[in-house]
């Protein structure tokens, strides 16, 4: 394992507070990042803790897929967001809003006009966190514009206000969360491989699944300690054959077709296939790039919304 890190904010940010309030420019700003998509190599829930939620124990990996944020900021008043997908909002329901508004009330800035445009390339209800992912890019993007030099921990405890996965997808990588995904630790990175990703035609519901699990009457848990290790060895089959997402035995409907689909993926020569989050997104980690399109080609003759890609090390930068 590397370095732990929790999301506590430094003695720097009245030092930032300060210097993005003297330093606002009157001209209109504009910037521009990618809001990358994460996988679950592992899921696993401990308990339910006593403010409702979950502590929850994950292993999580960023990878290629991702949406396009521009953000336009100028003399004004209001968040919007702007997105190519109808039924998305486009108000302060918008997790990209939610993060725009954390930013300004934590550093104090104010009188900006801020407009947010999304181009959607992850899929909607996939557990793929394509919301967290664009919250966390919104962050990245507004800390660049201003020249608030927040640091990493500082916005993961900003994103933490915004969504659970937030303060993941803020860095990324590959790394193990604990709590509401809040407490993170950054391990080894995956070795080298290609990622094939299947979503059907239907979402579920991620209170309903959360309401489904029983901590205690959970039938079979990933072997965490054994992907982290198997990390630590670059040892990518060891790594795959230990993956599990404890959600796939309380799926309330398409269980079938979510077999199917990992059933297809480990034909064609996944070293192990999972569902990713909440899903209802399955995902096939390949060590061959042959394999890998041959699977994605059969898939995607079946469904629409079929994904290539590749690992990454970091979502900043």
């Amino acid at each position: 394992m590397k370095s732990e890190h929790s999301g506590l904010i430094s003695g720097s940010s009245n030092h930032c507070m300060a210097l993005a309030r003297d330093g606002r420019d009157s001209a209109a700003m504009k910037g521009t990042d990618r809001a990358y998509a994460k996988i679950n190599i592992s899921l696993d829930i401990i308990s339910k803790m006593d403010d409702g939620y979950h502590d929850m124990l994950m292993v999580m990996q960023s990878i290629t897929l991702c949406d396009e944020i521009t953000i336009e900021c100028a003399p004004g008043n209001g968040v919007s967001v702007d997105t190519d997908v109808p039924y998305i909002p486009g108000d302060e329901r918008n997790i990209a809003a939610m993060a725009a508004l954390a930013f300004y009330d934590f550093t104090g800035i104010n009188g900006y006009s801020t407009r947010i445009a999304i181009s959607k390339s992850i899929p909607v209800g996939a557990g793929l966190g394509g919301g967290s992912a664009d919250g966390a890019c919104v962050l990245r993007i507004l800390n660049e514009m201003f020249n608030t030099r927040l640091q990493r921990s500082e916005l993961e405890t900003l994103g933490s206000r915004v969504g659970s996965d937030v303060p993941f997808c803020i860095n990324g990588g590959t790394v193990l969360a604990k709590g509401r995904g809040d407490l993170m630790t950054d391990l080894t990175p995956i070795p080298e491989c290609r990622i094939v990703i299947c979503k059907p035609p239907f979402a579920f519901s991620t209170p309903e699944l959360f309401g489904l699990i029983n901590c205690e009457k959970i039938r079979a848990r990933p072997d965490t300690a054994g992907i982290i290790d198997f990390l630590d060895r670059g040892d990518l089959s060891g790594v795959a054959r230990r993956m599990y997402n404890v959600f796939e035995d309380v799926l309330p409907r398409g269980k079938k077709e979510i077999e199917n689909i990992k059933y297809l993926l480990l034909d064609t020569g996944a070293l192990g296939a999972v569902l990713t989050g909440t899903g209802s997104a399955v995902f096939g980690i390949y060590d061959s790039a042959g394999a890998a399109k041959q699977a994605y080609d059969r898939l995607s003759a079946s469904y629409s919304d079929c994904y290539l890609c590749e690992t990454i090390a970091s979502c900043a930068g």
